[in-house]
């Protein structure tokens, strides 16, 4: 026999309190998509009637599969539920469930709201009522729960048993500031569930402040609850709450959930994981955490050459799940570090077969030493590592040549008197025997200059002939710079993050004396890589 645990995502409210986190109606409907198509049990939408967005959201919010619902407050004291105009709202939202929040530690009863404890239990109570009333199915956040705990259990649990008898679906225990720690939070689930709150009416929240909101929400699993909230990436207020990226796919995997506990994710829903964290990622316009759990791009990378050798034997000797089981890929990258064995994997991966014998291995290996000696780092530039080892090997296509690129950085007053900066390029390229110039400024639509790499990246897609079509899905969606040594003679490295329309995502090198011209050998490179793997023939 399993137990149904149930899946509560509240990136769309508790996700878009993350400092500089700001979602659209629009973003949000997609996210919802994906959630959906993830297999979560709760959509929590936001706050209806606290910010327009929200408010627009639920206006025209999707038809989703799982049950989309509504936060909001308990009502305020010296008011009816049915005539509290911030409740009304968050009724008004429609939806099928909604999520009231209240104070469960006195110290917050007193000093945040400033009324009597008796007050506050009415205010569960008479709120919760009005929703079952309603015909919504109730769930109560118990804000401040674990510190209210240690500070007076008795009033804790009165507030949980008046939400229950009111008819609560779900009694929520929030780790609101993130402080408690894993064994505290198993042993007071496990005193509220022997004080007569059924666990599987339970509910765990947990913010990350302490790095534990993960090991928490399993520790509350372990003594029993059977709802677990959380959010994707673990986005949230301050370091976040507890990351269902992280938690879903243990839950599935690892046992001992995987034995006792059922979920509504399938493993079509699991394996669309890290193309879900990553989009989301995108919509934010942030990159991705490398060494996310899972999801992250580091996730399943073996830098070592003794791992390396290992995992072309058997991926488990250093594996713990299998990547393609959570829709991430293994990587074998490159370094100053690696072996043969690291080189061949990296190389079978990359579809270039290559005897074992071939002098040209050693051969990689040694400028693939030299040039990160030189300042290039290409465990973390996949593609330009493929493009040498093609080019030692004599197999790169040719497709195109730069004759040369000019880059102007201009301050000057525009039209209403103001400074501004402008960046344009020119490269001139040479296809065959046709030379073709392209020239672009890094002014958006806005009218705001994107600086001189903006400018070169614009010139140089902006027109390559016959390879044209295959580049026009290309976008640039990261950029880091190093610089690797100091002084006058500083060398700086670029790394550039490249994406396309068919969800692949590639990472190119470039270094030099000059930024700029670093930033040009890195987009020139993640272009070729682009055609190579598309298959394109050489003009």
């Amino acid at each position: 026999m399993t137990d149904r645990l149930y899946l509560y995502d509240t990136t769309l409210r508790d996700g878009q309190q993350t400092q500089g986190v700001q979602f659209s109606s629009a973003e949000k409907a997609e996210i919802a998509g994906m959630l959906d198509q993830l297999g979560v049990d709760y959509i929590e939408g936001g706050w209806p009637g606290a910010n327009p967005t929200d408010s627009d959201f639920f206006a025209s919010a999707p038809t989703t599969r799982a049950t989309m619902t509504a936060f909001g407050m308990t009502k305020r004291a010296g008011r009816s539920a049915e005539n509290d105009d911030v409740l009304a709202a968050v009724m008004d939202a429609g939806t099928p469930a909604v999520c009231l929040v209240g104070k469960t530690h006195p110290f917050h009863v007193r000093e945040a709201l400033g009324i009597t404890l008796d007050e506050n239990l009415q205010n569960i109570s008479a709120s919760v009522a009005h929703l079952v009333a309603s015909g919504r199915e109730a769930l109560f956040d118990a804000e401040h729960f674990f510190d209210g705990y240690a500070d007076d259990p008795d009033y804790a649990l009165s507030c949980l048993r008046a939400a229950l008898t009111s008819g609560a679906r779900w009694i929520v225990l929030c780790d609101t500031n993130g402080g408690t720690l894993p064994a505290k939070v198993g042993r007071i689930v496990q005193e509220v569930i022997a004080a007569g709150i059924p666990g599987d009416r339970l509910g765990i929240h947990c913010h990350d402040d302490t790095g534990n909101a993960v090991a928490c929400t399993l520790a509350a699993v372990e003594a029993g609850v059977r709802q677990i909230q959380g959010t994707l990436n673990g986005l949230g207020e301050r370091c976040g709450n507890a990351s269902l990226t992280t938690l879903i796919p243990t839950l599935l995997l690892k046992e001992p959930y995987r034995s006792i506990l059922r979920t509504g994710v399938s493993g079509e829903g699991l394996g669309a994981l890290t193309r879900i964290s990553r989009r989301l990622d995108e919509i934010l316009n942030r990159a991705p955490l490398r060494a996310a759990p899972y999801v992250g791009a580091s996730a399943f990378a073996h830098k070592a050459g003794l791992h390396a050798s290992a995992i072309l034997k058997n991926p488990a000797t250093y594996e713990h799940v299998e990547p393609a089981v959570v829709g991430n890929a293994r990587i074998i990258p490159m370094s100053n570090q690696a072996g043969q064995s690291n080189l061949r994997a990296r190389l079978a991966e990359a579809g270039i077969i290559v005897e074992r014998d071939d002098p040209a291995l050693a051969r990689i290996l040694d400028l693939v030493k030299s040039r990160e000696d030189d300042g290039y780092a290409y465990d973390g530039a996949q593609a330009s590592f493929e493009l040498l080892a093609l080019t030692e090997l004599g197999r790169m296509k040719k497709f195109f040549e730069i004759d040369r690129y000019r880059v102007t950085v201009e301050r000057r007053k525009n039209a209403l008197g103001r400074r501004i900066t402008v960046s344009e390029a020119v490269v001139v390229v040479r296809i065959g025997d046709e030379r073709m110039l392209s020239v672009s400024e890094s002014m958006d639509e806005e009218g705001q200059d994107r600086g001189p790499v903006n400018a070169l990246s614009r010139a140089l897609a902006k027109d390559l002939g016959p390879y044209q079509s295959h580049i026009e899905d290309m976008q640039l969606v990261d950029f880091r710079v190093r610089i690797t040594a100091g002084g006058t003679d500083a060398v700086t490295r670029v790394i550039i993050d490249s994406a396309d329309g068919q969800g692949n995502r590639w990472s190119t090198v470039g270094v030099s004396h000059n930024i700029v011209d670093a930033s040009f050998e890195a987009l020139v490179d993640a272009i070729r890589w682009k055609l190579i793997r598309d298959g394109v023939t050489p003009a």
